[in-house]
């Protein structure tokens, strides 16, 4: 048996990424959607999901790039000095998560606040993951995951790969993709704590993600790479469609003119064909949790 879900990060980004995420949804092969509590389109991303029932929905809990939701005062491990908002290097926030420097009182309080404005907007949560993947780490993990069992979620992003080898001539026409594939190696002797993490506290996670080393750089060609190289298993394809307006032209991420080519392959008929051909079912962590 084979699943995938398909789910677009950053949802209450900015308008043009909402828009992008519904009509993924709607005309694509999006199935889940994870949601910026401190989004600058945070009410708009609430009032779209409303609409679309059948669209699960996550919280997508920020530790590194915005504004928390706490006080900053009252969470100083995870601000950056002098400011009032988290670090922007996801290497720093690494180092520091890495060797205890964040304070899982800090990480648990945050998050737990997040979670729980999504929830007051009256949104039915059905996981959680993480704005970089920096629960990656064990010191974010267990706090995270403290959090979410408080405020009834019982199902998080398994943020480590299952990607099989692209094909040699696609890493030669994107070799940054070989650079991603590095990092993330670099940190899978993570793994084996994340899944004794998951299971102590009883949570529901994918056999592991597909599309890391390609963000930024998914196209129609990796697409077809991975629809045909899914394993069985039940495993989560991470994308972030967008539209490249004015407002991301604007943000920090790097993600710009990628997300619009994202939203192009996601939304085409070959996307859906590719999957239906190899034989995989498309669910939500809805199903997953269940």
């Amino acid at each position: 048996m084979r699943r995938l879900i398909v789910n677009a990060d950053d949802l209450g980004y900015t308008s043009g990424v909402n828009r992008a995420i519904f009509e993924a949804h709607a005309t694509g092969i999006v199935t889940s959607t994870t949601l910026m509590a401190n989004g600058a389109a945070f009410a708009g991303a609430c009032a779209g999901l409303a609409s679309v029932p059948r669209l699960g929905a996550g919280c997508h809990i920020v530790l590194t790039d915005g504004v928390p939701l706490s006080n900053p005062t009252g969470i100083a491990s995870l601000i950056e000095p002098g400011r009032a908002d988290f670090r922007t290097s996801i290497a720093q926030v690494a180092g520091r998560a890495l060797f205890g420097r964040m304070d899982p009182r800090h990480i648990e309080l945050e998050a737990g606040a997040q979670i729980r404005r999504l929830q007051t907007a009256g949104i039915s949560l059905t996981h959680i993951d993480t704005h970089k993947h920096t629960h990656i780490f064990p010191t974010v993990l267990r706090p995270i995951l403290k959090a979410a069992r408080e405020c009834g979620i019982r199902a998080v992003r398994n943020p480590f790969s299952g990607w099989r080898a692209l094909p040699s001539q696609l890493l030669l026409k994107q070799p940054q993709i070989w650079l991603r594939w590095a990092e993330l190696r670099a940190l899978s002797p993570l793994q084996a704590a994340f899944r004794n993490t998951i299971l102590s506290y009883g949570f529901r996670t994918p056999d592991g993600t597909l599309g890391m080393e390609v963000t930024g750089t998914l196209d129609e060609s990796t697409f077809a790479a991975i629809a045909a190289s899914i394993p069985d298993g039940t495993w989560e394809l991470v994308c972030h469609p967008g539209y490249d307006d004015a407002d991301l032209a604007q943000s920090q991420t790097r993600l710009k003119q990628s997300r619009a080519v994202e939203l192009r392959v996601l939304t085409s008929p070959e996307a859906r064909s590719a999957i239906e051909n190899a034989g995989v079912e498309l669910i939500s962590f809805r199903e997953l949790a269940a």
